[in-house]
């Protein structure tokens, strides 16, 4: 029996390295799941270990890597694998699956720590992130899913989603401002020439222009956890170079985290997030959380033709008709509503969830958001025509 646990959790280990949250609570649900299947069948014990150790459909693929690579051998599997737990590190010449990633490196062996020179040590940061990242691997990176990047790749995605261009373009406004050129000023002309009546010096005004703001509502859901993660970093990098970005979060309540963005150093500005959001990977309530948004905070952050990026899968029920009536109210405050949805990375996606065939009926643009170059490409589409996303309804 003690055999069996410490396969489990050693098990447990390779899966929290990965990036599952594999918490002690789920290691004694499992040792208890393969206790009550029993060792005679492998499919038995994975469908065990997998029912109370995913906590989302996505991290299967990872799972079932986990689980041939963990236990490839059927006659050591018979035995709870005695001999295992020493060479989990020497995989076979199994080919893992390409959202395997985070498993190859959480198999490989450690690398010894190198010591480091607090005088250089920012001066190398900087060589190393220009360096390593060559051209090539700026083009496969950007084409990667951050559910399949490794924890490397996935903190260079970071640093690149601070630098992304922002979504808007300065729109005109009605009131002008000073310029060399442009309409003439006359009022202003003719205070020149009372000052000095010897000379013209014609004064012109054009239109002032200014970016419109940003509302980010932003899904923190268990299926959207490491999607959600990386976009905060996107927007923090937009927060800083346009003030006018205002930031909630929602899984099963609302939540204002505008002011925390707005620091400096994104390691210090997402620690404060993280203090004052409290429902991280927990369940959805979409109808709720637009309903709280549109009593409490729409009249406040959506004027002056704001755009709202609505980030989520949109995988709720609409019990009641709920979500359709906070969708269309958020849809008429709105200057354009842009859903943006990690599911559009799939090649076949229809929207036969009843949440997403709700939402889509009022939405102004439907996007992916999965990859570095959907943000970087999000500039681009929000300045071409819209099309009726109402339209993949049909």
């Amino acid at each position: 029996m003690k055999m069996l646990a410490d396969n489990i959790v050693h098990f447990s280990r390779i899966l929290r390295d990965t990036g599952m949250a594999v918490g002690p609570d789920r290691v004694l649900a499992a040792i208890a799941a393969v206790e009550a299947v029993g060792l005679e069948r492998r499919e038995d014990i994975r469908a065990a270990l997998s029912a109370v150790m995913l906590e989302r459909h996505e991290q299967q693929t990872v799972f079932d890597a986990a689980f041939d690579a963990f236990f490839r051998d059927p006659k050591l599997l018979e035995q709870m694998m005695y001999l295992l737990l020493p060479k989990i590190q020497g995989r076979g010449e199994k080919q893992l699956p390409p959202r395997a990633n985070r498993l190859a490196e959480a198999l490989a062996p450690p690398t010894p720590e190198r010591k480091p020179n607090p005088a250089n040590e920012t001066a190398k940061e900087e060589i190393q992130f220009e360096t390593e990242f060559s051209f090539s691997e700026r083009e496969r990176l950007a084409q990667a899913d951050f559910e399949s990047m490794t924890t490397a790749e996935y903190e260079l995605a970071k640093k690149l989603a601070e630098r992304a261009p922002l979504p808007v373009q300065p729109v005109r406004r009605r009131r002008h401002e000073a310029g060399t050129r442009g309409t003439l000023d006359l009022r202003r002309t003719l205070q020149g020439m009372a000052r000095q009546p010897h000379t013209l010096a014609p004064a012109f005004t054009h239109p002032r222009t200014e970016l419109p703001p940003i509302v980010v509502l932003l899904d923190i859901s268990g299926s959207m956890d490491r999607y959600s993660r990386l976009f905060l970093h996107y927007v923090h990098g937009l927060t800083r170079r346009h003030l006018k970005v205002h930031t909630f979060t929602f899984g099963t309540r609302l939540t204002n985290i505008t002011r925390c963005l707005r620091h400096r150093d994104p390691d210090v500005a997402l620690k404060m997030a993280d203090t004052q959001v409290h429902d991280w990977k927990g369940g959805t309530r979409i109808a709720s959380s637009l309903d709280e948004f549109n009593r409490r905070w729409a009249r406040r952050v959506l004027g002056a033709n704001a755009a709202v990026l609505l980030v989520t899968d949109g995988l709720e029920r609409d019990e009641g008709g709920l979500l359709a009536g906070a969708a269309a109210q958020l849809h008429r405050m709105a200057h354009e509503v842009v859903w943006l949805n990690p599911l559009l990375r799939f090649d076949g996606f229809e929207p036969r969830a009843e949440g997403i065939r709700t939402l889509l009926a009022h939405v102004d643009r439907f996007l992916p958001v999965h990859n570095l170059a959907s943000l970087a490409d999000l500039a681009g589409a929000l300045q071409r025509p819209a099309l009726q996303p109402s339209s993949l309804l049909h």
